[in-house]
């Protein structure tokens, strides 16, 4: 097991060879715009894994990736004799390609932020001229509301005898004797 940090550098320097050798030494057309983003090497040094992204022509040219990863492993063997003579370890590690999705993930994600950011904008604009339904506190017993609720209630009481006989919620309370119907 080799130390991590001796991992990273080895990775580093491995990045640095290849995506050198890709720019300035292999002349296969396919390899244009190939970036090599990232590199990964194991702990036993044995195996290194490259990342990589390709640029279209344009903006709008989607990248031929099967054509990329196909010219990729067309130069495994020259770019791995490569990092071998420049970096002199005793192994020199295989080298895998993978294609980096990590800024198709950062697009997708940038889209999704702003089409919330855009749903955002819309709600508030829709709340500018927005009034509760109600009243603020709708609980609030306001003083002079208590008093006409009481009269209005004694009044309907006395002519009304339905309820003859029983007892309301406030004087329930009061009676100590009273158990809850049990």
């Amino acid at each position: 097991m080799a130390d991590p940090a001796r991992a990273r550098r080895l990775a580093k320097r491995i990045a640095t060879i290849v995506a050198s050798t890709i720019e300035h030494e292999i002349k296969d057309p396919r390899l244009t715009g190939v970036t090599i983003t990232d590199a990964k090497v194991t702990a036993d040094l044995h195996d290194a894994t490259l990342y990589y992204t390709v640029l279209g022509r344009t903006l709008d040219d989607v990248p031929d990736y099967a054509g990329v990863a196909a010219a990729l492993e067309s130069a495994k063997g020259l770019l791995r004799t490569k990092v071998g003579a420049e970096t002199g370890v005793r192994f020199t590690p295989t080298l895998a390609f993978t294609r980096d999705t990590v800024p198709d993930t950062a697009n997708r994600m940038a889209e999704l932020l702003a089409a919330a950011k855009a749903a955002d904008a819309d709600l508030a604009r829709v709340r500018e001229g927005a009034r509760p339904a109600g009243d603020a506190d709708p609980y609030r017993v306001r003083p002079g509301a208590e008093d006409d609720r009481d009269d209005g209630a004694e009044s309907d009481d006395a002519g009304d005898d339905s309820g003859a006989g029983r007892d309301t919620a406030d004087e329930r309370s009061g009676d100590e004797r009273f158990d809850g119907g049990r």
